[in-house]
């Protein structure tokens, strides 16, 4: 496999007229033996249906977008799990969409959360609709990110930066769970502190 897959490609292919004529169980089984061609396949038959199934549940253009290049992605990396047994490939596919739908939504909630805790802790404000990057390049602009001790100040940038969850940055550090908390807790407590000084000057 090549280091980069592209799902869209010009109509006039010479594989583009074979897609229509093959069956589901083919474009499986050519994908199963790594054919990127049977990917592209896959796309051109379910992207439609995949992005429609997100952007409904999402009701955002862009996070469906994102939702269908996962799907996609997950479909060629777990090709070899795919068993025909177990049910018809489309079912497969929606399978797949379901669940990084649920990944998307979950991840919304999280990002949602920080950012109340953010501007509950660190008393910022922004307007209802204000999404979360921009409320956390505040914390950022706030150079006081950079002065807290290293363990506190790469807890807060996993969570900010990377959209992990403590469980998830005790996994990536091999922090235990409570330090991870711990570091979470006293970093946005100096944070809040090196604010509240600096604007009171």
């Amino acid at each position: 496999m090549r280091a980069q897959i592209t799902l869209q490609q010009p109509a006039d292919r010479l594989w583009a007229p074979v897609e229509e004529s093959l069956a589901d169980e083919e474009i499986a089984a050519g994908l199963h033996r790594g054919q990127e061609a049977c990917l592209e396949a896959a796309y051109r038959r379910w992207g439609t249906l995949v992005h429609t199934l997100a952007y409904r549940a999402l009701g955002d253009a862009r996070e469906a977008e994102d939702v269908t290049q996962q799907v996609f992605l997950a479909v060629w990396r777990g090709r070899a799990g795919y068993n025909a047994h177990r049910g018809a490939f489309a079912g497969w596919v929606v399978g797949i969409t379901r669940r990084k739908i649920a990944d998307a939504l979950t991840a919304r909630t999280r990002r949602t959360d920080l950012v109340s805790a953010a501007q509950a802790t660190l008393g910022l404000t922004a307007p209802a609709d204000t999404m979360a990057r921009q409320v956390l390049d505040q914390v950022m602009v706030c150079h006081e990110l950079a002065l807290l001790p290293a363990a506190q100040r790469r807890v807060l940038e996993l969570a900010f930066y990377s959209d992990l969850s403590h469980s998830q940055i005790a996994h990536v550090t091999g922090w235990p769970l409570g330090t991870v908390k711990s570091h979470s807790r006293r970093g946005l407590n100096r944070l809040r502190l090196r604010i509240a000084a600096a604007e009171a000057q």
